[in-house]
């Protein structure tokens, strides 16, 4: 993903994320690459773990690093360090050492062509591990691209632990939807209602787009 113009030109982010894929996937036998490429053809967006997406169960699928030589995994490593290494240093050494210590129960799918400037898609994924990259569908874009069609300048990509719960689901947002404590929101708006002319407004007034507080102030006219 590339900046083509403006003060941020030649900009690259995500650039070894998916090299090392490709570097990966190129590295395979044919017969390594007929388990590792679930399909050739990508068409629309594949990544199953982003936002809100917390402890999703997942069958493995792709080659299995038992079935790799010791230069492929290797490659497998780096390209999980590449993610891991985003982490604080002594994070990233303990994530590494719980990635290598299942290494053989570790699997590499892949979707899409393998070309230099192909769109595709990548998952790595174990018992402690899982790693999505996707080149997606345009989104506020489409005035540039195709609708519906994945391109290269847009990339999901994230490092998850399966069922570990670590996308920090909001569990004080949920306790004030199931339990919206009226009579404190009555007490709070008694207190400071008139005084300040300030009026207190609940959660679910809000919505979800609303802030992970069980209350916030509105400014009213007296």
């Amino acid at each position: 993903m590339a900046a083509k113009g403006g003060k941020y030109a030649g900009l690259e982010i995500l650039k070894d994320e998916a090299r090392k894929g490709l570097v990966l996937v190129k590295a395979l036998t044919e017969a390594q690459r007929s388990s590792a490429v679930l399909n050739v053809a990508k068409t629309g967006n594949n990544i199953l773990t982003q936002a809100r997406q917390d402890n999703v169960v997942l069958d493995y699928a792709g080659v299995r690093a038992s079935e790799l030589n010791g230069s492929q995994r290797q490659a497998l490593l780096a390209l999980i360090e590449q993610y891991a290494g985003n982490m604080r240093e002594g994070h990233a050494a303990v994530r590494m050492a719980e990635v290598k210590a299942h290494l053989d129960r570790t699997y590499f799918a892949w979707i899409g062509k393998t070309d230099a400037d192909a769109v595709f898609y990548y998952r790595v994924h174990s018992p402690v591990l899982l790693i999505e990259f996707d080149h997606q569908t345009p989104v506020g874009l489409r005035h540039l691209y195709r609708p519906g069609v994945p391109f290269r300048e847009h990339i999901h990509a994230v490092m998850r632990s399966p069922n570990g719960n670590d996308y920090g689901e909001d569990l004080l947002r949920r306790h004030y939807q199931q339990h919206p404590h009226v009579a404190a929101r009555q007490a709070l708006q008694a207190a400071v209602g008139e005084a300040s002319y300030f009026e207190v407004v609940s959660l679910q007034h809000f919505g979800r787009l609303g802030p992970s507080l069980p209350f916030r102030f509105r400014r009213v006219r007296p």
